[in-house]
C-alpha cells in the first residue's frame, strides 16, 4: 500500500513550458495520473490545472480542499508553480512533490524522464523531508495595513523601469539600520537566496540556515553590502523617496507604495514541508543547477 493514498495533481498551463506544447503538457499530465493509480492512489486535480487542461474526469479539488483532504500535492511545471501552491498549502501542512517541467528548477527538483523510478519509493515513504519557513509581510499606510502576502523567496521594494533610485529608511527590531538609495532592496529567505538575491550579489543561504539576508540592488553607495539577518526578527522598510515605486512578494503578487509607506516582514507561523527522493542534498542541487565543476572529474 502507498504511504500516500490521495494525491492533488497540480501543473501550470496558461503557457507552454520549455518548448512543450499545450497538448503534450496535457499529455504529461494524463500519464502522470495514470501511474499514480497504478500505485494505488486516489488522484485529484487542482482547480486551476483542472480548469486550463481540460481533465475533467477527476475529482477537482481547491487550494483548501486539497490541505484538508489530501496527503500529498504533486506539483508538476517549474519553481513559479510551487512557489504560489506552496504559499496556500502551508498553514494545512500538506507536503509537496516537485516534477521539474521548467528550466532550472531548485524546489521542483525531479526530472520529468524520472519521476517514475524516482516517485515509486517515495510513495511507498523513501524520502527526506526538508521544511522551509515563509515570509509574512504587511505594508503599513498611515497604521493601518492596506496589504499583507507570504512570500517564500522573497520581499522586493523596487523602482519601475523609467523611474530614479529609491530611498528607504531600514529598521530591525525598530533599530534604525541606515537610510539606503538604491534601485531597491530584497528581504530573501534561504529558499529565495539562490533567486533574485543571487543576481543582486547576495549570498546563497543553506535552508538549514535560521536567516535571512538583506541585498540592496545597485546602492548608490557600494559600502551598503548584503547582510545575513536572524529571521527572528522584524525588518522594516520605509519609503522616504522615490517614484513608481511597488512591492513585490514572490515575484507573484505586487502592490504600489506611497511615500511614508513601511513594508515590515517577519517569519510567518507557517513552513512548507518539501519531500526529495532519498538521498537528496541541497549541495548536490547546487551542483547541477549552477553547474558547478561542468566537465570536471
Amino acid at each position: 500500500m502507498p504511504r500516500f493514498h490521495h494525491v492533488a495533481l497540480i501543473g501550470k498551463y496558461q503557457t507552454t513550458v520549455s518548448g512543450t506544447t499545450a497538448s503534450s503538457s496535457r499529455e504529461v499530465m494524463e500519464e502522470i495520473a495514470h501511474f499514480l493509480e497504478r500505485q494505488g492512489c486516489e488522484v485529484s486535480l487542482e482547480a486551476e490545472t483542472a480548469a486550463n487542461t481540460g481533465m475533467t474526469h477527476y475529482n477537482v479539488l481547491d487550494a483548501d480542499a486539497i490541505g484538508a483532504r489530501c496527503d500529498l500535492g504533486l506539483v508538476v511545471g517549474g519553481d513559479g508553480t510551487m512557489l504560489g501552491i506552496g504559499r496556500r498549502l502551508a498553514r494545512h501542512g500538506t507536503p509537496l512533490i516537485g516534477i521539474n517541467q521548467g528550466r532550472l528548477g531548485f524546489v521542483t527538483d525531479i526530472p520529468l524522464g524520472d519521476y517514475q523510478a524516482t516517485l515509486t519509493p517515495m510513495l511507498q515513504g523513501q524520502y527526506e523531508e526538508d521544511s522551509r519557513p515563509l515570509m509574512q509581510a504587511r505594508v503599513m499606510r498611515d497604521g493601518e495595513c492596506v496589504f499583507e502576502a507570504l512570500a517564500m523567496n522573497d520581499v522586493v521594494v523596487a523602482r519601475g523601469a523609467t523611474a530614479s533610485m529609491v530611498e528607504l529608511r531600514v529598521e530591525v527590531d525598530g533599530h534604525f539600520v541606515a537610510n539606503q538609495r538604491a534601485d531597491g532592496l530584497i528581504v530573501a529567505s534561504p529558499t529565495g537566496s539562490t533567486a533574485y538575491s543571487l543576481s543582486a550579489g547576495g549570498p546563497m543561504l543553506h535552508p538549514s540556515v535560521g536567516g535571512w539576508v538583506l541585498v540592496p540592488i545597485a546602492p548608490h553607495t557600494l559600502s551598503n553590502r548584503p547582510i545575513v539577518l536572524p529571521d527572528s526578527t522584524e525588518i522594516a522598510i520605509e519609503l522616504v523617496g522615490g517614484r513608481d515605486i511597488s512591492a513585490n512578494f514572490d515575484m507573484q503578487s505586487l502592490t504600489s507604495l506611497l511615500h511614508g509607506d513601511r513594508i515590515l516582514v517577519r517569519r510567518s507561523a507557517h513552513c512548507v514541508r518539501f519531500l526529495h527522493p532519498r538521498g537528496w542534498n541541497y549541495f548536490a542541487t547546487l551542483r547541477k543547477k549552477l553547474r558547478w565543476n561542468e566537465g570536471g572529474s
